[in-house]
């Protein structure tokens, strides 16, 4: 089927490309052409002087030989200089498209893979499980990682450098400070000294064990998988595990999920935590930007082509803005309802980040439709209400707007 396909497509390019060289698309018409016309023009003339007694038969007769050597010879020359040129331009052309059809075949037979089957669902599925299960081990993953540049101190405040020494020898001497280590984690990650930062928080998670909370499970699991050169591995995925249990919305190990499901060939999986993420916020949360700038690429490998990522300056824009000054108030209200009408049906239909809830149920109270923006903050309650830091905005317009007791 791909042969039959990728035949068919040539041989509609080629003929898009050479059919104006075959209709004669060739240059301007030889100079013979025109002077049979002429030549034609002058018999015609000849026989209409004729008629009008302007001339007699004898210099007809003589005119009309000494023009008919003329035509004679304009057409032995036309015969001469009309198809050769036209040929020899196309030429040139199919000989390029030949050649340039010809390269594209050896690069896919070169850099290709002409004999691949079609790989059903299953079977990729059953690809990306064995994916999973392949991956590196944490220290075999951190011995392959590219090597790190070591960090630059040179600009350093020598006092902190020295209160790190002490830190580190404080440590050293008594392994079971957690408030040490705790410390210790932070300012060797702020030093870039990422080995010793993991090793000193997975120390602190050890000895927490089973009352690490999952704000150090989840500083464990970032510092692992940025040791590993950015690859979730299995010890990394067993605390992002541990973090979720104890607090199933934490963003950020979410995200790291999300990740971990794109390397190992899921965005199925992946796109539907990576969206919901997207749409709770905040914008200036780390992982938006990167999730932003993928989503919708990550939507169309999970069969959802037709998703669009909402945006993150929702609302009016500036040419609305200065639209709407020069408005008569009838025309500013329609303005209104039309922005609100279009706000709504995008986050039925696509979803959006709890300020453009918030902004939605504020529009609805200003235009007096009271009951709709009840019916949208229950909505926005059911899909935010289980993330504080996503529901806070929703909350705060519903109070302003006197949506709530």
């Amino acid at each position: 089927m791909f042969w039959i396909l990728a035949a068919g497509l040539t041989a509609i390019t080629a003929f898009a490309i050479l059919s104006p060289l075959r209709k004669g698309r060739a240059g301007p018409a030889p100079a013979a052409s025109y002077d049979l016309r002429v030549y034609r023009d002058q018999l015609a003339e000849v026989e209409r002087d004729l008629e009008r007694g302007v001339i007699g038969a004898e210099d007809a007769q003589r005119l009309r030989a000494e023009i008919g050597r003329k035509v004679l010879d304009a057409d032995r020359r036309l015969g001469q200089a009309g198809p050769a040129g036209l040929a020899g331009r196309a030429l040139v052309p199919a000989l390029v498209l030949a050649l340039m059809l010809a390269g594209a075949v050896v690069l896919y037979l070169r850099e290709g893979v002409p004999g691949a089957p079609d790989m059903p669902l299953a079977e990729r599925v059953a690809a990306a499980d064995a994916a999973y299960r392949a991956r590196p081990a944490q220290a075999e993953a951190e011995a392959q990682a590219p090597a790190r540049p070591a960090p630059d101190l040179s600009q350093a405040d020598p006092d902190y450098l020295a209160m790190i020494d002490q830190l580190r020898a404080a440590v050293d001497r008594n392994p079971q400070d957690q408030q040490g280590l705790a410390l210790l984690a932070t300012n060797e990650m702020r030093l870039g000294n990422l080995p010793a930062a993991r090793d000193a928080q997975q120390r602190l998670v050890d000895l927490r064990g089973d009352q690490a909370d999952p704000v150090q499970l989840m500083q464990l699991a970032t510092l692992m998988v940025e040791a590993a050169a950015g690859i979730v591995t299995p010890e990394a995925e067993a605390v992002l595990a541990r973090t979720l249990t104890l607090d199933p919305d934490q963003p950020q190990a979410r995200y790291l999920r999300g990740v971990m499901l794109i390397q190992n060939g899921r965005p199925d999986l992946a796109f539907p935590i990576w969206r919901r993420l997207l749409e709770e916020g905040p914008t200036n949360a780390p992982w938006v930007p990167s999730i932003r700038a993928a989503i919708e690429e990550l939507a169309w490998l999970a069969g959802e082509a037709g998703y669009r990522a909402p945006s993150d300056h929702p609302g009016p824009d500036t040419l609305d803005l200065e639209a709407a000054r020069d408005m008569s108030p009838e025309d500013q209200a329609r303005m209104a309802e039309d922005m609100v009408a279009r706000l709504q049906d995008r986050l039925a239909s696509q979803g959006g980040t709890p300020d453009e809830w918030a902004r939605l149920i504020s529009a609805l109270a200003v235009l007096g439709r009271d009951d709709h923006a009840r019916r949208i903050l229950a909505e926005a309650r059911n899909r935010f209400g289980a993330t504080p830091e996503a529901i806070a905005p929703i909350e705060a317009a519903a109070e302003r707007a006197g949506l709530t007791p």
